[in-house]
């Protein structure tokens, strides 16, 4: 085998959702407002009892379920999140016991935003280099357990979520060079920091480099992928901002791509949003069977990565 490919998807989201008009009755803020400067109309909320890591196994057991693999059969588990509260057992043991795993490897990735994209690109390089040969790659975020309720700039922006992949060994590689690096001086721009951790950022910062820097990036992940953007069949970005999701689409000169959007009503769930959306994306049946995908995290660090698969 010569490279991986995405087997399957699965995504989990909490039953509770939450509306503009509910958080403009906690905060000083509107759904005209909140929709003009973000895009979002909804979010989901997980239940105080709900963990990273029950959300991270119900989206892990999806996945492993539509891939018509066996527990047994996998060999890695990589989960990136940023708001597990245990250091140990850590998100990706607990998720291998709950689906009754025997003996993976199991590791979690903190990259925030980006960790997904980071996670899929280290799941392929291990079975790249031999090391697995089918890994379970989770995004999970219980953002809402660090969001400050009385800081309107972001409190409306978080939501709680999962999403996972099944990635395998191929024949023909399907998962494309990973393009990642970051800005370190940029660093402080995302944070989430103190006891209790609290989220904050620097949002027009964060709005200026994605909205101007991310566009050349994300091509160069396209000319490594050998893929021309207009030959995008998605673009599935972080899902931070419709603001910065939808420029950011349009000067990369992905035309003829489906641009996701499920931040409208998923809010921003960091290391979850990629994969919520991309496995919601195919689910829905509009994009077919090995049409190219772009992905691209980007948020804290300021850290980001990308890579072009090939839609399972």
């Amino acid at each position: 085998m010569s490279g991986s490919r995405v087997l399957a998807l699965g995504h989990y989201q909490p039953a509770r959702v939450l509306t503009n008009d509910e958080l403009a009755a906690m905060v000083d803020t509107s759904d005209e407002w909140i929709r003009t400067r973000v895009g979002i109309r909804t979010r989901r909320v997980a239940e105080p009892t709900e963990t990273v890591a029950d959300m991270a196994g119900q989206a892990a057991a999806k996945a492993l379920a539509n891939s018509g693999l066996t527990p047994a059969d996998i060999d890695l588990v990589l989960v990136a999140t940023c708001t597990a509260v245990d250091r140990s057992p850590n998100t990706a043991a607990r998720v291998a016991a709950a689906l009754g795993l025997p003996s993976p490897a199991v590791m979690d990735i903190n990259v925030v935003c980006a960790g997904f994209t980071h996670a899929l690109a280290t799941a392929d390089h291990a079975i790249r280099a031999g090391s697995a040969t089918n890994a379970l790659v989770v995004g999970v975020e219980k953002f809402t357990d660090v969001a400050d309720w009385t800081d309107r700039t972001t409190c409306v922006l978080v939501g709680d979520g999962a999403g996972a992949a099944v990635v395998t060994a191929s024949a023909e590689p399907e998962i494309g060079p990973v393009v990642w690096g970051s800005v370190p001086e940029m660093g402080h721009a995302v944070r989430i920091e103190g006891t209790p951790s609290r989220f904050a950022q620097e949002g027009q910062s964060v709005y200026r480099w994605a909205t101007t820097q991310l566009p050349p990036i994300a091509r160069t992940v396209c000319e490594r992928a050998g893929v021309a953007p207009e030959e995008l069949a998605a673009v599935v970005l972080h899902q931070a901002n419709l603001r910065i999701i939808e420029p950011v689409a349009r000067k990369l000169g992905a035309v003829n791509a489906i641009v996701a959007s499920d931040v409208t009503e998923s809010g921003n769930t960091s290391a979850a949003s990629i994969p919520l959306a991309l496995s919601k994306l195919v689910a829905s049946g509009r994009v077919a069977p090995g049409a190219p995908i772009l992905l691209f995290g980007f948020g804290g660090n300021l850290s980001y990565a990308g890579q072009v698969i090939r839609c399972p």
